[in-house]
């Protein structure tokens, strides 16, 4: 094919592809969905372009942020997602498009890892991690990665993990918008520094987690007992034989993170556990989904919420047929300096009930929501972390109960989805 043809055939393919494809989003319940997540698979979009191109969603004349994730790691795209805002009892019509040029759009969701590969050595960004028995941070005598792990956050509120063994989940209090600093963690010569427990113009750490599996970790009950998932602070040695972490999606408007826990030992069992993270816009909160393989039947999934400077009860809300809601809130950040409210959003269909570990121990100062867990079948839930200096109205427990339930509300909403 000589080159004016080749042009041609170019031209008049993205031309071809020009022709777009209307998207229909219609709420049926009586509340204001905002940031509602829209997810459609690659199978039910029509007029997919060949090769590498870029979503272009239109509502009238204004661009609607959207990204293509491949949740597979195949290398193919597999779902099309964005937010959408949906007024009760309305229908939003949008179209769809393709670019060969890929839009810019402001960041509301990001991921930042990474990790030093000797004491003495500076820290780099990661997209993949693998933590071997063997070299936990307690036993190698240093911390190898910034901030204890990865941390993920959208616009509102920032999270991150423990990968050094101890498999906790910590809250970052946010007072901007704007995402935060990739050297956060990081000190002036490029080691580990942990500078995040101090106030920053974007906010700090401000959950004291300890033995806890802090916001929204997890562990498992085996008939009686518990067994905690990795290391307690300090200890030297671990269950988990090999865990691994991975950046799936660092996008605009969602990121994903995955979690896997590899021959996992507690007392005479063999598990393996997987955890995928999820954050989107607009939303205190972030999701995660949970699958155990090697279950004998006797096992309960807990979910946990810190409660060492807590001092009010555990509240339990039956929001509707789909969730049920844990929540404290009191001045439980560090010193107990600040008003905080912390709460789970757990499917009701697997709930069990709920409890506290004890005071002590290798797995202490949580409240848990008992969650029914089989064999390869995983498990969603949500956790919320809600600071005052964020919005002054979380200083008021009732508006923080609030924000709670009408946030179970609109992820319970479903949205009607037509694509022509």
């Amino acid at each position: 094919m000589n080159r004016t043809l080749a042009l041609f055939c170019l031209s008049l393919f993205w031309a071809c592809s020009d022709k777009q494809t209307q998207i229909k989003l219609t709420n049926t319940e009586d509340l204001a969905l905002v940031d509602k997540p829209i997810r459609i698979s690659r199978g039910d979009l029509p007029r997919l372009p060949r090769g590498d191109a870029f979503p272009i969603v239109m509502n009238d004349a204004d661009t609607i942020p959207a990204q293509l994730d491949d949740l597979n790691g195949d290398g193919a795209w597999d779902e099309l997602f964005f937010v959408a805002n949906l007024a009760p009892q309305s229908t939003l019509t949008l179209t769809l498009s393709w670019s060969q040029d890929s839009i810019a759009f402001p960041a509301r969701t990001s991921i930042r890892f990474g990790k030093r590969d000797g004491r003495d050595l500076p820290v780099r960004p990661i997209t993949s991690d693998t933590l071997l028995a063997s070299e936990i941070h307690a036993r190698l005598g240093y911390q190898p990665y910034q901030t204890d792990g990865p941390s993920w956050e959208n616009d509102r509120v920032g999270f991150r993990h423990y990968f050094d063994g101890r498999n906790s989940k910590d809250l970052f209090g946010k007072t901007v918008s704007y995402m935060t600093p990739e050297d956060v963690g990081i000190s002036a010569t490029g080691g580990v520094e942990d500078n995040f427990h101090v106030m920053a113009e974007w906010g700090r750490d401000i959950l004291a987690v300890g033995n806890s599996v802090g916001i929204g970790g997890i562990n498992l009950m085996i008939g009686d007992s518990v067994s905690r998932i990795g290391t307690a602070a300090g200890d030297t040695v671990t269950n988990v034989e090999m865990s691994t972490c991975h950046i799936v999606q660092e996008g605009p408007v969602r990121s994903i993170l995955d979690f896997n826990y590899l021959n996992w030992r507690p007392f005479d069992r063999t598990y393996q556990v997987k955890e995928r993270v999820s954050i989107w816009p607009g939303m205190y909160a972030y999701q995660n989904t949970v699958n155990v393989s090697g279950l004998q039947g006797d096992e309960t999934l807990l979910v946990g919420l810190v409660n060492s400077n807590t001092r009010n009860p555990l509240k339990e809300i039956m929001v509707n047929d789909r969730y049920v809601v844990l929540l404290t809130h009191d001045q439980q950040t560090y010193d107990r300096e600040w008003w905080l409210g912390l709460a789970i959003i757990l499917p009701r269909d697997v709930y069990q009930g709920n409890g506290a570990a004890p005071a002590e121990g290798i797995f202490s100062n949580t409240f848990f929501g008992k969650l029914q867990i089989s064999e390869q079948s995983p498990v969603t839930y949500y956790a919320v972390g809600c600071w005052e200096l964020s919005d002054e109205g979380f200083r008021d427990p009732e508006y923080f109960e609030d924000y709670v339930v009408n946030l179970a509300q609109q992820l319970s909403a479903k949205v009607q989805i037509e694509v022509q």
